[in-house]
């Protein structure tokens, strides 16, 4: 890209899904349908669990935390996104940039770390049983959760004001559908060699320390489930970490599917297709995963509904 002289920037054009107008309409009732039902879903999610007296266990308070994290990496990307469907010039201001791309990372990095806390909780719960309840306190639920969330805060606010300290050119259409870090990197004028070693750094260092715990966890409780004598006790072990396990392979799928592609093979539009799947649709299938498979949180709901229809009735 040829470099301009610096400006001050006030705003980014952001390119957007797509630039075929027939395809505008139907787009932006799909995605506006796949996000309603990713509120409405992670939202029941957070309050079930909130609410119901049955759902008070480390696994469903870190399945609340999952369906925050859900709903705030969608909202952050999903309204900005369907607005532009209806603009000829699809701009963000300079700062709600930082800020979209901030929170972004700070959710995506935070979903990354729940979903390697719940691997570990549904090991604690199937190897050892006994201890489980002292060792799965509510203190150290809290930390568990706390972690990611001051590190993913660090890192997005690194990274955030790592790149927008930097010199941007006068060049600001960003090929993407939201500010992320790494099209933006492409606009600076200076040198972004430390920029993208630092993202590489975190990057390889999150998804392979979450991936590892994940995959160790489930080795694990695995092995654990084989010397089950109980057929019966099997399915019970299988069922209580299924949606979990659906979850963090869809997850983690999207991801991998992203970072090991071959470099002749990559490109901005197959990072557009791979983001509105874990951006959109990731957090709309983890609320229906967890309330299709999860006979705890179907009869939960059953009995919000009861009382729903006693009050009205």
């Amino acid at each position: 890209m040829a470099k301009h002289n610096l400006t001050v920037l006030n705003e980014f054009i952001l390119m957007g899904i797509t630039d075929k107008p027939e395809l505008q309409a139907p787009l932006f009732g799909l995605f506006l349908i796949i996000y309603l039902i990713s509120v409405v879903g992670n939202l029941g999610m957070i309050i079930l669990t909130k609410v119901d007296a049955r759902l008070q266990t480390p696994m469903y308070f870190f399945l609340r935390h999952l369906a925050f994290t859900d709903l705030g990496y969608s909202t952050t990307i999903g309204p900005k996104m369907l607005v532009s469907f209806f603009l000829e010039e699809n701009t963000i201001s300079y700062y709600l940039c930082a800020t979209q791309g901030a929170f972004y990372m700070i959710f995506i990095i935070s979903e990354l770390f729940i979903l390697t806390a719940m691997s570990y909780d549904r090991y604690m719960a199937i190897c050892n049983p006994l201890l489980y309840p002292v060792i799965m306190s509510q203190k150290v639920c809290q930390v568990l959760v706390a972690i990611p969330y001051l590190y993913s805060i660090f890192v997005s606010l690194f990274v955030t004001v790592k790149i927008f300290s930097s010199f941007f050119c006068g060049y600001n259409v960003v090929n993407h559908f939201y500010c992320d870090c790494l099209p933006l990197l492409s606009l600076l004028c200076s040198n972004t060699h430390e920029i993208e070693l630092m993202i590489l750094i975190f990057s390889v260092f999150d998804v392979i320390s979450s991936l590892l715990i994940v995959l160790v966890s489930y080795l694990l409780i695995l092995v654990a489930i084989v010397r089950m004598n109980s057929a019966e006790g099997r399915l019970k072990a299988f069922s209580t970490c299924g949606s979990h396990l659906t979850v963090a392979t869809v997850f983690y799928g999207t991801l991998i599917f992203m970072y090991v592609q071959p470099e002749s093979s990559h490109s901005f539009d197959t990072d557009k297709v791979a983001s509105i799947f874990y951006t959109l649709i990731i957090p709309m299938l983890n609320p229906l995963i967890y309330s299709l498979r999860n006979k705890d949180v179907k009869y939960a709901l059953h009995r919000i509904w009861k009382k729903i229809c006693n009050t009205f009735s």
